[in-house]
């Protein structure tokens, strides 16, 4: 995780560009959602699909100039690293596939890059990608938007200030119902890449959304995943990828403290549930609880004592929390809102290394290369584990 400060955000918008994200596509348009919100950003290019018609047609939905629409992402990244008024940062919102090549062709362009999750498809790759970014020393933000939510950073904080004592107990979950039948058959394209192992890799609602509760859980509780034992299963008939994911996790032990221990459950076949994204966690002096649903309450419990309600922005809100709110209590904020968090940080870090050996300051927050390796290890993990019935493995 990096950082960046308020006084780091002049300058004008920041151009950049757009690898997937057309029409027929979902989280493209939350990406230009959230890059448009705080005016950070203008969107100037794009190789928005791998189907020339479709490229040109959405391009021109958008706006783009017709010069600036491309046919890949390699013919963009060696064009506008040429240009004067040229991307200085790409959103790569494509197939897991895509994720590493595209972000290789723009890295080694002198471009910075903000990627989509799972970070790849394998551990292998990710870390070559790692590796990448390291020698390049460009901003790569992976976005896990959940990490941005005010209430989110007001949960850590707590954690890390100690008001929850020793951690003993962590459970994240993310049930969706979406793909109880085989939506992959009808022939809508989300589902179709997403239960497909060469478009989405190993994992499937295990990358999907697994990887969500697992960096959400890490991101929270501060805690440095051990061992896992994973059960994997694909309820649908026919498809190759797993729909739900029942985890066992136990944690590296803290100075003398017991190790926590901990349960993850992803799902895209729980019937009832549309994006029930859940934290609980549990120390020996209290207990928290945040769901995605009702982002603006986080429940605390402190042992022995009633219940308590922190609201965004209300009594009892840290500073780390309202950094991150942008309106008045009372008002709902989610999923746009956190997305938008992710992208004024990419922001305050990229405006950082503008200047020569310009570094960020330390109280922004966003996902970086390494918790996408870290989520490609969960992943694979999680797979070899349930190859052998559950067995307790190593990260």
């Amino acid at each position: 995780m990096v950082g960046a400060s308020k006084s780091e955000t002049g300058g004008g918008p920041i151009r950049y560009g757009m690898v997937g994200g057309g029409q027929g596509a979902f989280i493209g348009a939350v990406h230009r959602i959230a890059a448009r919100m705080d005016n950070e950003f203008v969107l100037v290019a794009g190789a928005l699909s791998s189907d020339p018609a479709r490229a040109k047609a959405s391009a021109e939905e958008l706006g783009l100039d017709p010069a600036r629409s491309y046919g890949s992402f390699a013919g963009m990244a060696k064009a506008e690293a040429k240009r004067p008024d040229g991307i200085e940062v790409v959103a790569i919102v494509t197939p897991n596939n895509v994720h590493v090549p595209a972000a290789k062709a723009f890295l080694e362009a002198g471009i910075h890059v903000i990627c989509d999750k799972p970070l790849a498809t394998t551990l292998a790759e990710a870390k070559k990608l790692a590796a990448l970014v390291e020698k390049t020393g460009k901003v790569f933000v992976l976005t896990h938007n959940y990490t941005a939510y005010p209430m989110v950073r007001q949960a850590r904080e707590m954690v890390a200030k100690g008001q929850l004592g020793d951690i003993r107990i962590v459970q994240s979950e993310y049930p969706q119902d979406w793909l109880t039948e085989d939506l992959a058959a009808t022939g809508q394209k989300q589902a179709a890449w997403r239960s497909d192992p060469k478009q989405a890799g190993a994992g499937g609602a295990l990358g999907d959304i697994g990887t969500h509760a697992y960096n959400l859980a890490r991101f929270v509780c501060g805690l440095e995943l051990d061992a896992l034992s994973a059960d994997l299963d694909a309820f649908v008939p026919g498809r190759q990828l797993d729909d739900n994911v029942n985890v066992m996790l136990r944690f590296k032990p803290v100075g003398k403290s017991h190790p926590a221990k901990g349960m993850l459950w992803a799902s895209q076949v729980a019937p009832g549930h549309e994006n029930g994204l859940k934290l609980r966690i549990y120390g020996s002096k209290g207990g928290l609880e945040w769901v995605q649903a009702d982002p603006n309450y986080l429940w605390y419990t402190p042992f022995g004592q009633p219940k308590q309600l922190i609201t965004r922005n209300g009594a009892g809100a840290l500073p780390v929390a309202g950094r991150v709110s942008r309106v008045p209590s009372g008002h709902p904020e989610g999923y746009l809102e956190g997305f938008a968090n992710i992208y004024q940080e990419a922001a305050r870090a990229i405006r950082a290394a503008r200047r020569k050996g310009g570094k960020p300051a330390k109280d922004v927050i966003f996902p970086t290369i390494q918790d996408g390796v870290e989520g490609m290890a969960f992943i694979e993990a999680c797979v070899k584990s349930s190859k052998k019935n559950g067995a307790w493995t190593k990260l």
